[in-house]
């Protein structure tokens, strides 16, 4: 699809790499949209002190109960039950539908008056004790007060029925279900061992006598033949015997016994003596004594073809030793035919004697088959009779053990249930606006959290290195790191001399040597062009710094700006708009004229010229391709700032023509979808893409690694000394 260059940014990111790209892409979203949580949760707040002081008012009613428990558990009983577990269960019962309903019945039949209400009942238990307090709250006075002194009663009374009821209707049910289970566990006994003995053959073979053990077998066995057979079909004569040469000088069927003890194998050995020799020996010997035969002649015959080579050097050709070696040459040649003929027929016969043997492995195989279907439909009947008599069993003893545990109350005495406070006067419920607004903070800030979640999946822009990495497969030339704009400007301005911006200069640097270096087969692109999938995305400057930092290199360098529709670099380097590229492609000027000279040594620029509508169809003509040979052989680099893939069709006609291609993405901006859109339009045009620039990068982000040393650009001390480079230069 097209060519990419050697070197590559960094691997693909790890998982941990992608939670912290996550993360840190949250950290971002919640730094810039941290207004909607100061929303959500001031308008969760609002909503809920609203709703909490325009509902009716609530009335509580609070009482009190214990439960004297006397545990008197002999020793060698089975029964235990821990404290916590039995005072949970009380308190269960007090909140449970029987106790409820019953309460609410005899409140209506006490104060029918009243009417019947909601009532929230709460029963919490004091710790270290068996006292329970129980809390209704409900929306009338005096209904809560008797529903509370209610439920109260209905559970005592409901504790007295529980305890009054005898064990022996229970002892004749479990008795009943014993017996039950006994004849069902003895007829489901007599099932698995009617049916183990009926299919005992098949049920009483090992794991390595099975028949899936076998028909694996069966399966490798054929295999291995098969892949014998078409390598003999696919090679010729000569290489068939290469490969038993190479082999050891033998060639085996595989005439091994797949498995002993099994008296149904098909017998490669009987197969071998049909076909006219020993299983695995004498045929093979045969076959390995007349192919060495035709081995040993076909060399004699080179070497008396060399000896007859280096005779005719210095003998006639009706020299008599010639003669006699031109008859000995013929009669190796007659010799050499017979044994090739009688080698071809033994690799016939091979061929033969592999695919009756193949023929009657699969035969074998089916017959297999179907004996290994039966035995895993007769071993799933057993597993199954098998389980259900594993069930009844522990069933059955289960209810053995019950039994002999089941009369509780004699041997724990009753629990005294009592009432220590009744049923208080229900007062009102004080409004806990605080704690509203609170809950109602925390839920609207809830909200908000989910609506920032629902917003960064949607949103598919670029916004770590890493997310690069994990979204395109394309190499990645570096990074530049976004910079803080002033007023005046609205974007990064042009790498100066003296430049204090250390990071984002040595990340045109870095990019400049990743174009440098790029010596794939000797061709080190000389024109370049640099786009990006959307206005805005930072082509333009990058293209410009790319040039000057190529310049400051000593290269020779014309910057060229294509955007015959909206050019802009010659506001950056304040030179003249016109005459430029459109008037050298449309009107024939000699673009030599157009080129002014910039401010930076060996850095030249030729402005959009003219603006006009039709730059695509300018950029497939002629005139086009006379302006790119002519500039590449003038300067050492020529690079093009375009518009945008997706804006126009002028970078897919005019990326076919020029050496290589940059791609420009700026961080939290460009679109995952848009970039990609762009790459592939790109590589339908068989564009040679260089690789990717990564612009606009937080300095702050954990995955760009030049801020780690930031400490390393400090100023120069005063009467310190610069490095020769810089000095060389002009840089910082």
């Amino acid at each position: 699809m097209n060519d990419q260059p050697v070197q590559s940014f960094h691997d693909r990111p790890n998982t941990a790499a992608r939670l912290h790209a996550r993360l840190s892409r949250f950290r971002n979203l919640l730094r810039e949209k941290w207004w909607v949580l100061v929303l959500g949760a001031m308008a969760g707040a609002i909503i809920k002190i609203v709703l909490l002081w325009n509902a009716p008012p609530s009335y509580v009613s609070v009482g009190r109960m214990i439960v004297s428990m006397k545990l008197a558990i002999q020793p060698a009983s089975l029964y235990s039950e821990e404290l916590s577990n039995f005072l949970g269960t009380q308190a269960a019962l007090m909140q449970c539908g029987v106790v409820v309903n019953r309460a609410h019945e005899r409140v209506s039949a006490q104060k029918p008056e009243i009417g019947r209400h909601a009532v929230a009942l709460n029963v919490l238990v004091l710790p270290k004790t068996t006292i329970f307090v129980l809390q209704a709250t409900g929306r009338d006075r005096d209904y809560t007060q008797a529903f509370l002194q209610a439920c109260m009663d209905e559970y005592i009374a409901l504790k007295k029925e529980m305890r009054s009821q005898t064990s022996d209707t229970t002892v004749a049910g479990l008795t009943e279900q014993v017996m039950r289970l006994e004849k069902d566990l003895r007829r489901a006994e007599a099932e698995m061992v009617q049916f183990q003995s009926t299919n005992s053959m098949m049920l009483t073979q090992e794991q390595g006598n099975s028949p899936a053990h076998y028909l694996t077998t069966l399966y490798q066995r054929l295999v291995t033949l098969k892949s014998e057979y078409a390598l003999l079909q696919r090679l010729t004569l000569d290489q068939n015997l290469a490969r038993r040469q190479a082999a050891g000088g033998t060639f085996s069927l595989g005439n091994e016994p797949l498995a002993e003890g099994n008296d149904s194998l098909p017998d490669t050995n009987a197969v071998a003596l049909t076909a006219g020799g020993t299983p695995g020996q004498s045929s093979t010997a045969a076959g390995d004594r007349g192919d060495t035969a035709y081995l040993q002649a076909q060399q004699q015959l080179l070497l008396l073809r060399v000896e007859q080579q280096e005779l005719g050097r210095y003998l006639r050709p009706n020299h008599p030793k010639m003669i006699a070696m031109q008859e000995d040459i013929a009669r190796r040649e007659e010799l050499l035919k017979i044994l090739r003929t009688q080698s071809e027929e033994q690799l016939k016969n091979r061929k033969e004697l592999l695919a009756v043997e193949i023929e009657i492995l699969e035969k074998d195989l089916k017959a297999w088959d179907a004996r290994n279907q039966e035995f895993q439909h007769k071993n799933a009947e057993y597993q199954a009779l098998k389980a259900n008599v594993q069930r009844i069993r522990a069933l059955y003893d289960q209810l053995l053990a019950t039994m002999q545990t089941l009369d509780v109350n004699k041997e724990i005495s009753p629990e005294s249930v009592e009432t220590i406070e009744a049923a208080s006067p229900a007062y009102a419920a004080r409004l806990d606006l605080w704690k509203g607004a609170v809950n109602g903070a925390l839920l609207g800030l809830a909200l908000g959290l989910g609506l920032l979640l629902v917003l960064d999946r949607l949103d598919d822009r670029v916004g770590s290195f890493t997310e690069l990495q994990d979204l395109f497969d394309e190499n990645v030339l570096g990074q530049v790191p976004r910079e803080k704009l002033v007023a005046s400007k609205r974007q990064p301005s042009l790498i100066l001399p003296e430049d204090t911006r250390h990071s984002f200069v040595e990340a045109y640097r870095n990019l400049r040597s990743s174009l440098l270096y790029m010596t794939e087969a000797g061709n080190r692109p000389k024109t370049i062009l640099v786009t990006s999938s959307v206005p805005n995305d930072g082509k333009s400057i990058t293209a410009a710094n790319l040039a000057i930092t190529m310049a400051n290199a000593g290269s020779r360098v014309l910057l060229v700006d294509a955007d015959l529709r909206k050019g802009t670099l010659h506001r950056l380097f304040g030179v003249s708009p016109e005459p430029g590229l459109s008037d050298v492609l449309a009107k024939g000027t000699a673009w030599e004229t157009t080129v002014s000279a910039t401010k930076i040594a060996n850095l030249h620029i030729l402005p959009a010229g003219t603006f006009t509508a039709r730059s695509s169809e300018l950029f497939i003509s002629e005139a086009t391709q006379r302006f790119l040979r002519d500039a590449a052989s003038r300067y050492d680099y020529v690079i093009f700032d375009t518009v945008p893939v997706m804006a126009a069709d002028d970078v897919t006609c005019l990326a076919p023509q020029i050496d290589g291609v940059i791609f420009v993405l700026r961080a939290a901006f460009t679109s995952a979808r848009v970039a990609r859109a762009s790459l592939e339009s790109l590589y339908q045009r068989q564009v040679r893409l260089l690789g990717l620039v990564f612009n606009a990068v937080r300095p702050s982000s954990e995955d760009y690694y030049y801020y780690r040393y930031k400490d390393y650009y400090r100023p120069y001390p005063s009467g310190g000394t610069k490095t020769a480079e810089s000095a060389r230069t002009g840089q910082a």
